[in-house]
């Protein structure tokens, strides 16, 4: 399989781009987050990928940072998610905005990307409930990431659900302290 590539950028037409290394062009997909950081035409690039093998033809796909791939790796585990669902999935969403959506199992964030529907959007919160990394849903909470991430855990260990704990943090003021956001997210839960 190929894991890597590293080489000057040719061509970019969304979402496809041609990689040139050491004089082989490589056609890779890539989600749109991918595409928007990329440089100009005849920049050195490197990208994670992935390798698709089907009847019709062979397809690389590829990512600027191993998350993506990871998350797409999961994403295409899943009955009824190809790649090119999983690549829109990770085009309309970034992998801690999904992360959330699956730890809050806010389906309506999902179905507002192109191509999925509310039962694949169902699915995929059911399937993908503990094999997202936590910590990309706490990065995208509204708290800083290690005070939100200190405050989620306290919160866990009291006997909140993510969901509620998740909830909790997103309203707290971002300058907050951990003992102050825990105190505060103790009386939001308590008004609950």
């Amino acid at each position: 399989m190929i894991g890597r590539l590293t080489g000057t950028l040719l061509e970019k037409n969304p979402p496809q781009i041609t990689l040139d290394v050491h004089g082989v062009g490589y056609e890779l997909e890539v989600p749109m987050s991918t595409f928007y950081n990329l440089p100009d035409a005849g920049g050195k690039l490197s990208l994670f990928t992935h390798l698709v093998v089907r009847e019709d033809g062979h397809f690389l796909f590829g990512f600027g940072s191993e998350a993506e791939r990871a998350a797409f790796r999961q994403l295409i585990r899943i009955t009824g998610v190809g790649p090119r669902i999983a690549l829109a999935l990770l085009s309309g969403l970034s992998v801690g905005e999904l992360a959330q959506a699956v730890a809050m199992q806010e389906t309506g964030r999902l179905t507002r990307v192109p191509g999925i529907g509310k039962k694949t959007a169902e699915r995929l919160l059911l399937e993908l409930r503990d094999k997202l990394p936590r910590s990309s849903a706490i990065a995208s909470a509204a708290a800083p990431p290690s005070e939100g991430a200190d405050v989620l855990n306290a919160l866990l260990a009291l006997g909140y659900s993510e969901k509620e704990a998740l909830a909790a943090i997103r309203q707290l003021a971002p300058d907050v302290g951990v003992s102050d956001g825990i105190r505060a997210a103790l009386k939001l839960l308590s008004r609950v």
